[in-house]
């Protein structure tokens, strides 16, 4: 499996974004296609291709995701209204980029999930 994509290459700021959050653990950044007014990534700093390659060992970043998916929320003030979390696990979910990533969307009603 690919060692290097496009997210190891943001999280070393090789390809230029705007962070919106970053620490030793996760980094969090504007999808840029975004589908919804709100649209960010957060992603582990460390590759894990997709969520049936999460171990015990990574339970502290998953919840870091969750973490700072709520801090963004409340700064992009859609805390109260609502948002959407998503993760998707490979093709037939959709997962495009196998570096497992979190999709918080909001700022607009979302309407039903499928």
């Amino acid at each position: 499996m690919k060692k290097d994509n496009i997210f190891i290459n943001i999280i070393k700021k090789k390809i230029k974004v705007d962070i919106l959050y970053q620490d030793e653990l996760v980094t969090a950044f504007y999808d840029l296609n975004p589908k919804a007014p709100v649209h960010v990534l957060i992603v582990p700093n460390i590759l894990i291709p997709t969520v049936n390659h999460v171990t015990t060992n990574d339970e502290i970043i998953l919840g870091r995701l969750f973490v700072v998916a709520a801090k963004i929320a409340k700064k992009k003030n859609i805390h109260s209204s609502g948002y959407r979390l998503i993760v998707n696990c490979n093709h037939h979910a959709g997962q495009e980029i196998y570096h497992l990533h979190m999709h918080l969307l909001g700022g607009k009603p979302l309407g039903p999930l499928l």
